[in-house]
Parts: structure tokens; C-alpha cells; sequence
């Protein structure tokens, strides 16, 4: 009506516009420079004037991660050494004994030596605590002891460790070691082929193309992709193995930021191995991330049957930003979303309780998505499968006695006394069961359920109020008491401990090949994929074709 006037207001509206991005930018740049000055200070005040020596790199480290830490878990700071050990991660390759390890106090303990590596070959074995590195007492070093054991290719690292309470010495010899992101493959049956994804390095999707090629070409007409226990790793390797199995130019999966650069469609791009052939995915509550891209997007594709437990829930995206002096940031930048439109994410880090804990989304708050043949799938706790395995899900007191190490300590007192089995597949008797119960109780090894961390915490604020005296006989009530519940619950799980029990000591008669053997043959959860793969009125039933 008046066009004039439209010209005369739009102008001015835009400028606002304007104004209103710079004034934002310019009050967030300021108060980003505004702390940085504030920190930088501080920082300086403190290493001048604090009564003791400092040590500033080692109290940057620890503000750093501390500040990091208050967002995501996964949002950290690497300095120089932990950028070597991200690098080892995600290419699966190093120089070093071929083992795995954790620290224990003052020792480093043999988790399991691979087969064929430095360490194996040096002779360690599981449970051996290696006490000595070169000239360096484990006891007098704080920082990563584990790097003491890298080096160049055959160096020569003497080390002493104990055994059984024996003292022994050895000569480790470094080498490369090359961990496999599919530690193994083979046939089930005559027609089902199984392949183990342990995590997704830089390899993965070649290694999972090469075993389904071989498998296929030795007459497997139908797989099992087994993924418990895969942490995750490289996003286009999720990518690129579930382009295996679906066509070219499929979206996988989409990520969302705050960010416009890093709002991103991710499709497969290149010609498949095979788009038909029959597949069932295995995955537990320790499978994430990666794991839960490739599962969620067969699952929304209806080009899998999942089989397991409800997955971690991991739906947060990092990238990796190099910093100044060979250091690097890993920062969550986005948040992943399968086919239908779902995010997995289990745990809103935006909203913690007064402890600062993330509060997991309820599930009465998932929402429902629908897959491409119109099955119902939900978003907010992981990825939930189509047939949930009981198996897969463990009780409290088994995973105490993973936390705590009964179950490793056991099998260690075990193999030593069984030392010739050889080949054979150790066999828990009951007797066998008995004297692992006494052996928790022997060796004093605590379950640190909720219930008992708090009834140890009363005490000790009883003895600080000093009526530790007075609450003694109900305490000791209390104590025994729960040591009658765990013995209870001890009993109750016997045949989920019992089997982990028997696979800790496979793997120490065997190595990790002989696991697998054993799970093709006796694992109940690969045995129903294995069933729902055979009934093919089932299989397609579930996935609607």
C-alpha cells in the first residue's frame, strides 16, 4: 500500500540485525579476554608468591582437565604424552610389550599379555605386578608409569615383578604391536559366520570388509557382527562398515551444533559388499558410540536384527583441535542422530544435580521414531534392541567383582594351581565356586556397593564425633548383616560369576583366540542370533520385509 514505507522500515531492521550479531560477538569476545586475563593473574600470582615450589605445568594440567571436566566427559586436554597415547587409540598401532596393564598402587598389573608380543614372549603373564622398570622403582614414580615401557623398536628394558609373592626379573624387547580392531572371525556353523568388532580404529572397516569377504567366500550365507564391549573410535569408520551392508548415498547418520559448520549429513559412498545377505548385531551396555551409530542405523534401516541389551547411550560427537606446543583439545561439538531422526544420548550433562552428576532422561520422556518399514524405536537411553537377551545384562555384585578385581585375582590364585591344563577348557565345580567365595572372604575384598560404602561412612563420621563406642554393636550387626545379603547374592548370581570366572581363565590358558573359540561354541547370546538368523520367518517378521 505504501511501498515507501516498507523501504524506510526494512533497512533500519536489517542494520539492527547487524548490530545486534556484532554487539553479541564483540560482548562474548570480551568477556572470553576478561577471564583469560583474570586466570593468567592469578596463575602468576600464585606460582610467585605460594610458600612451596610449584610445578606450573603440572598445575595447568590439573585446571585444564578440572575446568574441561565440569562440562562432558568427553570434552578433555591432552598434553604431549597423552597426544601419543590418542594417536595409539585411533591408528591401533605403537612400539611397546603388547600388553594390557593398570596401575595398583605402587605396581603395574599385567591385565593380558597378547599373543606372540614383547611381554608374552618376555614370559609375563596375567596378574604378574611388575614392581621395577629399568632403574625406576614403580612406588617412586606418580606420573604414567605405563610410558617407562615405550620406546624404540628393540629396546631392551630390563623389569622386576612379582608373582605369587616371588620376586622375578625379565628382559622385555620392544616391538611393534598392531591391535587389531577385529581380533577374530570364523565360521559358527557351516553357513553362519561370526566377526568380532572390537573398536573402530583407523583399520576398522577394512579389517570387517576383509573377514566378511573371506567369510562369504568359504560359504557363509549369513553373519553375526558381535559388538559388546566396542567403546566406539572413528565416526567414518561406522560410516564405511555400514556401507557393507547398505546401498551408496544412504544417510547413516546426521549431527547437530549450535555451530552451523558442524551440522553435518553423513552417507555411505561406496558400491556394498552385500545389501541382502542375512544379518544379526549383538550389543551390551558397554557398547557405544561408534557401536551405536552402526547398530542404530541398521536398526532404523531394518537391515539388522539387534540382539543384547540397551546400549550405552554415548550421542555426543568430538573432534580433535591441535593447541600450542604439540598439545590438543578433544571437544564435543555435536550430537549424533540416526535415520529416523533419534538421538541415543543417555545422560543431559546441560542439567546435573546439586553433586554435579548428569541426570539420566527418564524413560516415560523417549520419544518414539519410526524405522523405514514403520517399526517403532525410541531415542534417550541408547540403542534399545530387538530382542533383548537377559544374558547381556549384569547383576550389581558381578560388576562389584569386576570393579574390585575378585574375579582377576581369583583366576590368578586359580591358573597357578591348575597349571597344566593346557588346551582344556577349565571346568568351575562347585567345590571350585566354594573356594572362591572363601577367597573374597580371605583376602578381605570389599564390594563397595552404595550400601556398604555408607554404612563404612557412618563410622567414620561416628569416630569424628567420637561415638564409634556407643554405635559399636549396631554397627557390627549392620556389617554382618550385609556380609550374609552379599554372600546371599553371591549364591543367587552363581551362574553369571561362575562364567566369567571360566572366561578370565580361558583367556589365561588360551590367550583371546581361544575366548572365541569357546564363545562360537558355548555362548548363549551368540547361540539365539545364531536362531534368529536360521528362522528366517523370524528374522523377517522382526524387520518387516
Amino acid at each position: 500500500m505504501y511501498p515507501y514505507l516498507k523501504k524506510k522500515f526494512v533497512i533500519p531492521a536489517v542494520a539492527a540485525g547487524f548490530l545486534f550479531i556484532g554487539t553479541s560477538f564483540k560482548d562474548d569476545f570480551f568477556e572470553i579476554a576478561k577471564q583469560i586475563e583474570i586466570f593468567t593473574t592469578l596463575f602468576k600470582a600464585v606460582n610467585t608468591n605460594y610458600v612451596d615450589e610449584t610445578n606450573p605445568g603440572d598445575l595447568m594440567d590439573k585446571a585444564i582437565k578440572s575446568m574441561l571436566g565440569s562440562l562432558d566427559p568427553y570434552t578433555v586436554y591432552f598434553n604431549e604424552q597423552d597426544v601419543v597415547n590418542f594417536k595409539i587409540n585411533n591408528t591401533g598401532e605403537y612400539t611397546g610389550i603388547g600388553a594390557l596393564i593398570s596401575r595398583k598402587n605402587d605396581r603395574l598389573i599385567v591385565r593380558e599379555p597378547y599373543k606372540n608380543y614383547p611381554a608374552d614372549k618376555a614370559g609375563l603373564k596375567a596378574g604378574d605386578e611388575i614392581i621395577q622398570i629399568g632403574d625406576v622403582l614403580i612406588a617412586d614414580f606418580k606420573d604414567d608409569a605405563s610410558q617407562l615401557l615405550k620406546g624404540t623398536k628393540n629396546t631392551k628394558i630390563q623389569i622386576k615383578y612379582l608373582r605369587q609373592g616371588k620376586t622375578n626379573t625379565t628382559e622385555l624387547v620392544l616391538d611393534e604391536v598392531d591391535i587389531k580392531s577385529v581380533p577374530f572371525y570364523g565360521k559358527i556353523d557351516d553357513k553362519t559366520g561370526y566377526i568380532v568388532l572390537a573398536h573402530f580404529s583407523r583399520k576398522a572397516a577394512v579389517e570387517v570388509k576383509d573377514a566378511l569377504e573371506k567369510l562369504k567366500a568359504d560359504g557363509a550365507t549369513q553373519i553375526v557382527l558381535d559388538l559388546r564391549g566396542n567403546p566406539g573410535g572413528l565416526l567414518n569408520e561406522a560410516i564405511d562398515i555400514c556401507n557393507l551392508f547398505v546401498p551408496k548415498n544412504e544417510v547413516i547418520v546426521t549431527t547437530k551444533s549450535r555451530i552451523e559448520k558442524h551440522n553435518n549429513t553423513y552417507k555411505t559412498t561406496k558400491e556394498p559388499v552385500d545389501t541382502q545377505i542375512p544379518l544379526a548385531i549383538l550389543v551390551n551396555g558397554r557398547s557405544a558410540s561408534a557401536s551405536e551409530i552402526v547398530s542404530g542405523a541398521l536398526q532404523d534401516l531394518d537391515r539388522a536384527v539387534i540382539l543384547g541389551s540397551r546400549s550405552f547411550g554415548k550421542g555426543l560427537v568430538q573432534r580433535s583441535v591441535d593447541l600450542t606446543y604439540g598439545t590438543q583439545l578433544k571437544v564435543t561439538i555435536s550430537r549424533y542422530y540416526t535415520p529416523s531422526g533419534r538421538c541415543i544420548q543417555a545422560l543431559d550433562y546441560a542439567h546435573k544435580d546439586k553433586n554435579g552428576v548428569a541426570q539420566k532422561t527418564a524413560a516415560k520422556n523417549f520419544n518414539a521414531f519410526k524405522t523405514r518399514k514403520g517399526r517403532t524405536v525410541y531415542d534417550g537411553g541408547g540403542v534399545l534392541p530387538d530382542i533383548e537377551l537377559d544374558e547381556t545384562k549384569m547383576s550389581p555384585i558381578t560388576t562389584a567383582l569386576l570393579k574390585n578385581d575378585g574375579i582377576f585375582d581369583y583366576a590368578t590364585t586359580y591358573y597357578y594351581k591348575n597349571p597344566n591344563l593346557g588346551d582344556k577348557i577349565p571346568v568351575l565345580t562347585d567345590a571350585d565356586y566354594t573356594s572362591f567365595k572363601q577367597y573374597l572372604k580371605a583376602n578381605k575384598i570389599s564390594f563397595d556397593t552404595e550400601t556398604e560404602v555408607a554404612l563404612r561412612n557412618t563410622l567414620t563420621a561416628a569416630k569424628t564425633e567420637k561415638i564409634d563406642e556407643t554405635i559399636a554393636p549396631e554397627y557390627q550387626q549392620l556389617l554382618a548383616a550385609l556380609e550374609r545379603s552379599e554372600t546371599t547374592l553371591l549364591d543367587k548370581n552363581q551362574k553369571e560369576i561362575k562364567g566369567l570366572i571360566q572366561e578370565e581363565l580361558i583367556k589365561r590358558y588360551q590367550y583371546q583366540e581361544g575366548l572365541y573359540q569357546f564363545y562360537i561354541k558355548n555362548n548363549s547370546e551368540i547361540k539365539k542370533a545364531v536362531n534368529v538368523l536360521n528362522n528366517q520367518t523370524e528374522y523377517k517378521t522382526i524387520l518387516k520385509i
